[in-house]
């Protein structure tokens, strides 16, 4: 088996790992507030801080990733994590738990745009969609075992603290595999075969084959200077607003709106995440297939564009359900629609972003994850204002409309540097 289908499998797992540590704080919501006190509000703020994070270190970690290469910093990334996951079962007072999951954030902030990295280097350019499509499915997969997994284990662990001293050890196993058996580059790594090699560089863009190389980076300011870098990072925002509802306020909307068991909760809450794998799927095969007949950009824009359009869709229809399956329904088409949107955004920061990619993937996650804490506080913060759950889902519905347009203005052939040399001679 081809060495770089081993670093896929193992960025799946590492994707998975990484959700079920962010979406054990939903399932575990009403032990938490019931046990430290916590209302909707300070929740919200919980569940937000984790993003704030998050969100923030994006570009400084994509950067240290192109600088210092994916296998260090990825494994530094999974130890930091770990450890907040585990101090999250300490935390007694409501600033010490935002405290510890906002260095949560920090820790799993550099998580994707480390991966992107490291895909830049070992795939060829045909390859791209379908494995980004992989990980992503892994993140949705493992958000989805989250739901009611955490159910059962804070039953069996005898309560949230052990759940979560149980995942932070997973974490920093995952670490000590990452470290031992990944390397930056499939020439430096000791089981790669030749033929292999010799593909992966004959198919490789020549700017990717470096890691850390003095030069070869783009400034951040270039970077978040670009016009195609600002319109990845609003529909990104789009698609975290739309789908972080889904692991954060979804699980306690429909137990509190539909008077649900955290059991039956958890097995509705899951199907959304599920429908996100499928969509990651058709996705990522959708933006190879395209690429292989020589369309480019559209094999980028169409299933994004689509993906936005039901995302859009399913937000609306969530608007009037009155029983769990159809609210259910309507969120499944929507995170479906969402999902599909991660294959083409994160192949683009791959198109454009050269040795540069650590940092492009990780400035559209930072702005992307502004979103997601948003819809941490928008939630309670709307519901509280105007009395019911409307105003929520018609901003959603909203912001994936302002992106389909981002969608139709995004080149993925042009490199990012090419489009700021050009606006510097008008």
């Amino acid at each position: 088996m081809p060495v770089r289908f081993l670093l896929i499998f193992g960025a799946f797992l590492l994707s998975m790992l990484m959700w079920i540590d962010r979406a054990c704080i939903s399932a575990a919501k009403k032990d938490i507030a019931l046990d430290l006190n916590f209302d909707d509000t300070q929740m919200g703020w919980v569940m937000g801080a984790f993003t704030l994070g998050y969100a923030l270190l994006q570009v400084p970690g994509g950067k240290m990733a192109d600088r210092f290469g994916p296998r260090i910093v990825m494994t530094v990334v999974c130890v930091l994590w770990s450890i907040f996951t585990m101090l999250t079962g300490v935390a007694r007072a409501f600033y010490m738990m935002l405290a510890t999951r906002f260095f949560f954030g920090v820790g799993e902030a550099a998580g994707y745009p480390t991966i992107s990295r490291a895909l830049v280097s070992w795939l060829p350019v045909q390859e791209r969609g379908v494995t980004n499509s992989l990980i992503f499915s892994g993140g949705r997969l493992g958000a989805a075992i989250a739901m009611p997994g955490v159910v059962w284990l804070i039953a069996v662990a005898g309560g949230w603290q052990q759940a979560f001293f149980l995942l932070g050890a997973f974490g920093l196993i995952a670490a000590v595999a990452w470290y031992l058996l990944f390397r930056n580059t499939p020439e430096t790594h000791f089981a790669v075969q030749e033929s292999e090699r010799t593909y992966i560089l004959a198919n490789r863009p020549q700017d990717s084959n470096n890691v850390g190389e003095p030069g070869a980076a783009y400034s951040t300011a270039q970077i978040l200077g670009a016009p195609t870098m600002w319109m990845l990072m609003v529909q990104y925002v789009a698609h975290n607003f739309t789908f972080f509802f889904v692991v954060s306020w979804f699980f306690p909307y429909l137990q509190k709106e539909y008077s649900l068991t955290p059991v039956q909760t958890g097995q509705y809450a899951m199907m959304p995440l599920l429908c996100g794998v499928a969509g990651n799927w058709l996705s990522g095969i959708t933006v190879d297939t395209l690429y292989r007949f020589g369309r480019w950009n559209l094999s980028r824009r169409l299933p994004a564009m689509i993906g936005f359009v039901l995302a859009a869709a399913g937000m609306i229809g969530c608007v009037n359900m009155t029983t769990p399956f159809y609210a259910v329904l309507a969120m499944c088409v929507a995170i479906f629609g969402s999902d599909m949107v991660l294959s083409p955004s994160w192949s683009t920061c791959l198109d454009i972003g050269g040795r540069s990619t650590g940092a492009v993937s990780g400035s559209m996650n930072m702005v992307g994850n502004l979103g997601s804490f948003c819809t941490a506080l928008a939630f309670p913060y709307l519901v509280a204002l105007s009395g019911n759950h409307k105003p929520f889902f018609y901003l959603a519905a909203g912001l994936n409309i302002v992106a389909i347009v981002m969608w139709c203005f995004i080149r993925a052939d042009r490199p990012l540097i090419e489009k700021l040399e050009s606006k510097s001679g008008d």
